[in-house]
């Protein structure tokens, strides 16, 4: 059975870095589109950070660009979220989903795979 699963969350301060990390396993996620989403209590889920794994395509959501950046190590399936310069605003429970289409996407509604989610928080 296909499984996404994500690491790397934590208890950090305004300021500082964190990776997260997204490992497929049990099918293979090559040519899949692979996104970064996260959600704050109370808050809907909101989209971060996409990358097409087939066309290297890249988009991240206005609110981390610059500071946040995807990418991908097909030879390990892997994803990763590098995240810098945190934000109290960053914090939220990240999730990684995977599209069966090419094409990174913004929506939550084009990924067909989801992972448990690791928890995120930013203190100030």
């Amino acid at each position: 059975q296909a499984q996404l699963v994500e690491s790397g969350g934590g208890l950090v301060q305004a300021g500082d870095s964190l990776r997260l990390s997204c490992a497929a396993s049990g099918r293979t996620f090559s040519g899949y589109a692979v996104g970064w989403f996260r959600q704050a209590p109370g808050k809907e889920r909101e989209f971060v950070a996409a990358i097409s794994r087939s066309t290297s395509s890249i988009y991240y959501a206005d609110s981390v660009k610059g500071r946040f950046s995807i990418s991908s190590d097909n030879a390990k399936s892997t994803v990763y979220l590098q995240m810098n310069t945190l934000k109290p605003a960053d914090t939220g429970v990240y999730y990684c989903a995977a599209s069966r289409s090419r094409y990174a996407s913004e929506l939550v509604a084009s990924y067909n795979y989801w992972g448990q989610g690791t928890q995120v928080t930013v203190s100030s």
